[in-house]
């Protein structure tokens, strides 16, 4: 499927590289061009293991640019008195870093002190999607490192919880619009949530009702037994999307059949033109394809680092 959008991809890039002034197709080319077939190996050999790596190390890439910009600052460890993103709430579920310690490694021994963390993140997020049946996109390249990790900064990151009048404003603080944001909801294709992350849709939702009565009902009490209020079992959870290490537009279509799993997910109903777009994705792969190779090359755009990490986990 994603060769038949090749060519739609080439336009879209034409119009999304200004966005990042120092990024280019060919950073690399003389420097270290063996690198996207390095990522590309270490991000296959990591998933062979582990089928949850695709779908980490995408949501990974999204939690780091929506902080500081693309600059892997979510790679940092935490250090004496400063906590570090990975550290924070929203991302203490967050998995699969040796993935880019591997790919980092691997680049290192071929090309060392050249490829920054950030470019390896921003590559295998590309290579996860690919991995699972999604769309290709070359990836614009050039993105440095940051020095600055925060825990506290992670209350930054899109809620679950989000109405969609709090989700335009995140998203268009970072220049991203509303296409982009029913677009790379589209990645929750992928992966798995915890129980604490839809349960205020299931038990106590308001005072009227016990379960939002925009959940199919057959739904909402598979959710209930999955996730019990008392006697919940640890890590209990389920797949966001049922054909979950599939990249498809199936996760359209379960919001417009009252199946979605976050209140962020219904709430792109709740506008005539986000509603729409939840529809034309559903009703086409090819759109939801097309529209989210552009938005994730926009998304990924963002970068504000000052250096290139010759370890992912920690500044030079």
């Amino acid at each position: 499927m994603a060769l038949t959008i090749a060519a739609l991809i080439s336009i879209i890039m034409l119009s999304a590289i200004s966005i990042g002034n120092s990024l280019s197709l060919n950073y690399y080319e003389k420097t270290c061009p063996d690198v996207e077939l390095i990522v590309a190996k270490a991000v296959k050999d990591a998933t062979s293991n582990d089928k949850t790596v695709p779908a980490a190390l995408l949501r990974m890439h999204f939690h780091d640019c929506f902080i500081r910009g693309c600059d892997a600052s979510v790679l940092l460890n935490s250090k004496g008195n400063n906590k570090a993103e990975k550290d924070g709430p929203p991302n203490i579920s967050l998995h699969a870093f040796h993935a880019i310690d591997n790919a980092k490694s691997q680049v290192e021994n071929s090309c060392p002190g050249v490829v920054s963390c950030a470019d390896i993140l921003a590559l295998a997020a590309r290579d996860a999607v690919f991995l699972s049946g999604g769309p290709s996109w070359d990836v614009p390249k050039g993105r440095k490192d940051g020095r600055t990790s925060k825990a506290s900064e992670t209350i930054q990151l899109p809620a679950p919880t989000f109405n969609i009048s709090q989700l335009q404003q995140s998203f268009s603080q970072r220049g991203l619009s509303m296409e982009d944001l029913v677009a790379l909801s589209g990645g929750h294709t992928l992966g798995f949530s915890h129980c604490s992350s839809f349960q205020n849709r299931i038990h106590n939702f308001n005072t009227t009702h016990d379960v939002d009565p925009s959940l199919k009902p057959s739904f909402a009490a598979k959710l209930k037994s999955i996730c019990p209020l008392k006697s919940r079992p640890k890590n209990a959870g389920t797949t966001i999307d049922p054909s979950t290490t599939t990249f498809d537009n199936t996760y359209y279509k379960a919001i417009l059949q009252g199946m979605s799993l976050f209140s962020s997910d219904q709430a792109l109903l709740d506008t005539p033109k986000t509603k729409d777009l939840v529809s034309k994705f559903a009703t086409s792969q090819k759109a939801f394809y097309k529209a989210f190779v552009n938005s994730m090359i926009k998304m990924s755009s963002i970068n504000g680092g000052q250096e290139v990490r010759k370890d992912c986990r920690v500044v030079n």
